[in-house]
């Protein structure tokens, strides 16, 4: 836990040098006719970062809603392109011809100009493709389409796997599922020792869990919701949660973390909660 503020303007430093915000607003399956506005409800509450991938169907939608607030009378404080952080992912993993023309249209789809981020959305198609898919991602990095690569629902045999591998760029980041519920102990340990930054999606557990006596009585003593209690705790454990919600007053609510913090003990106590609850897929150990 290496600091006590955490807001939408609080930035994590990568191993490479770069930063991004330390919340982003996850966008998992938001329709696309949705998509568009609530992106623009969250820059002008002070998101910076969206997670977007070619599986949801919403990339190009992502891209309008950024490119419409940062030229609209909304973008009071002259914001630009480059302090929007966006992420996107390859749908599956193949071919290296195959994933660099995906990466290639993503980008083009969004209409940035780069992708800030871009992650294998998993580990399924085996190691060759893995490894071919990754090998894309660092050739789009060289070629400016990305500024930075990861992976995401990673084991820590696909993580051994890729450092072996010795690549030219190591992932700087891998997406996981984290909760208080699903703590991910020994993915998260070998992300730490390699310099990898743990993102973490489903940080409220898909609200599965908000009225668990834990939680309750912890977010009653914070004064603020379980929701904000269980983004924080992925902050304090130094990762970065990606909260989802398609209403405005909620996608607000999930961000305000910064009027509290969680007491060692009580960090703790959330930790405990572990029950490997998976709320998706979980293909952390495929072969």
């Amino acid at each position: 836990m290496a600091q006590n503020t955490y807001s939408l303007a609080t930035r994590i430093k990568m191993v490479n040098g770069l930063s991004m915000p330390q919340i982003h607003l996850g966008l998992y399956m938001t329709s696309p006719r949705e998509t568009t506005q609530i992106v623009q409800w969250a820059i002008e509450a002070g998101y910076r970062g969206f997670d977007s991938a070619q599986m949801y169907g919403n990339e190009r939608e992502t891209g309008q809603g950024i490119e419409t607030f940062l030229s609209s009378k909304m973008n009071t404080k002259g914001l630009q392109r480059k302090d929007i952080h966006y992420t996107t992912k390859l749908v599956s993993n193949s071919t290296f011809d195959a994933a660099r023309k995906s990466i290639t249209q993503s980008v083009q789809k969004s209409g940035l100009g780069y992708v800030d981020l871009f992650l294998l959305h998993s580990p399924y198609g085996g190691k060759q493709a893995r490894l071919e898919s990754w090998r894309a991602v660092e050739q789009a990095i060289e070629d400016g389409e990305v500024k930075i690569g990861g992976v995401s629902n990673f084991g820590v045999r696909h993580i051994q796997e890729m450092i072996d591998s010795k690549p030219k760029v190591m992932p700087a980041v891998n997406q996981i599922e984290v909760h208080p519920f699903n703590t991910r102990a020994e993915i998260r340990s070998i992300c730490d020792k390699n310099n990898i930054m743990v993102e973490a999606y489903a940080p409220l557990a898909r609200a599965l869990r908000m009225s668990h006596p834990t939680i309750t009585t912890l977010a009653t003593k914070y004064a603020c919701t379980p929701g904000q209690l269980m983004v924080r705790w992925s902050c304090q454990h130094g990762m970065v949660p990606l909260p989802k919600s398609s209403k405005k007053a909620r996608i607000i609510e999930n961000s305000q973390v910064e009027h509290f913090a969680i007491s060692s003990e009580d960090i703790r106590k959330m930790d405990e909660l572990d029950e490997y609850l998976v709320t998706d897929w979980d293909p952390v150990d495929c072969p």
